[in-house]
């Protein structure tokens, strides 16, 4: 697993701009999470527009080689799991101290950004393999290695 939590939209304007440039540490060893608001210290936490989408997951297998959670933009990185196919359930990471219960709402479509930092291409190769966009049902510590997933249909 892979986390990521970062304090800026790195992506504004237009893609052919290019991204502002990454803060240190958005890379994480841990994430705080809370209900209802996301993921602490994230551009999302608390934001009422982003209150169903404020943690996004996504699958290591959907993700174009060489690319990354820096310009993927998503919160948390798994292997071996249909996320893509979770819209509706909840989904239960653990890894290590307790439960973190997620509400799966919605795919996270890529957007022409992706060709801008991935490379050409790479928009299509993520279509329906973008991720998911869930809201936080409790609070709860995810920390970067093995993790036990579940799926509450």
């Amino acid at each position: 697993m892979q986390l990521l939590a970062s304090p800026i939209s790195r992506y504004e304007g237009r893609p052919a701009d290019g991204p502002r440039p990454a803060p240190p540490g958005e890379l994480v060893e841990r994430i705080e999470i809370r209900a209802n608001l996301g993921i602490v210290g994230d551009r999302y936490f608390g934001k009422p527009a982003h209150r169903d989408a404020s943690v996004t997951v996504t699958a290591v297998e959907g993700v174009p080689a060489g690319a990354d959670l820096t310009q993927l933009r998503r919160n948390i990185l798994v292997r071996d799991l249909p996320v893509d196919d979770l819209v509706g359930t909840v989904l239960v990471l653990d890894s290590g101290d307790g439960p973190v219960r997620l509400r799966v709402n919605r795919r996270a479509n890529p957007c022409a950004w992706m060709d801008a930092t991935i490379g050409p291409g790479a928009r299509a190769a993520l279509r329906g393999k973008g991720g998911i966009r869930c809201t936080p049902l409790n609070d709860g510590v995810l920390w970067v290695g093995p993790i036990i997933a579940t799926i509450e249909r």
